[in-house]
């Protein structure tokens, strides 16, 4: 049973960083694609980033390409995000997700397995 829970989470400031974790507790981690989605206020659940069960595939959002990195690290049952440059529009609720296969990894209706979410709050 995966049971996935985010931290991490928090205010900065413009141009700052902050590194978000999700943890599961099933311990059945390792199976899965994983990926971080976030949602604002009156938007849709978009995709962040993803990363194969292996780590050897991974997938970012235009939105934060060349920002975010996205790794895991199995023996621990937990992916990161890091999250680097941060600007005021990545204020939003992230979320960790998983699920099996790799194909439709945008898709948030193919995941199986969520989070309560973390809170990000970027300042100006």
């Amino acid at each position: 049973q995966v049971q996935l829970r985010e931290s991490g989470g928090g205010l900065a400031q413009a141009g700052g960083s902050l590194r978000l974790s999700c943890v599961d507790s099933g311990r059945t981690f390792s199976r899965y694609t994983t990926a971080w989605f976030r949602q604002a206020p009156g938007k849709e659940r978009e995709l962040v980033a993803a990363t194969s069960w292996h780590g050897g595939d991974t997938y970012y959002g235009d939105a934060v390409k060349g920002r975010f990195t996205i790794s895991r690290d199995n023996a621990k049952n937990t992916v990161y995000l890091q999250m680097n440059s941060l600007k005021t529009e990545d204020t939003a609720a992230y979320y960790c997700a998983g699920r099996s296969g790799w194909v439709g990894v945008t898709d948030p209706f193919q995941y199986n397995y969520w989070g309560q979410g973390t809170q990000v709050t970027v300042s100006s």
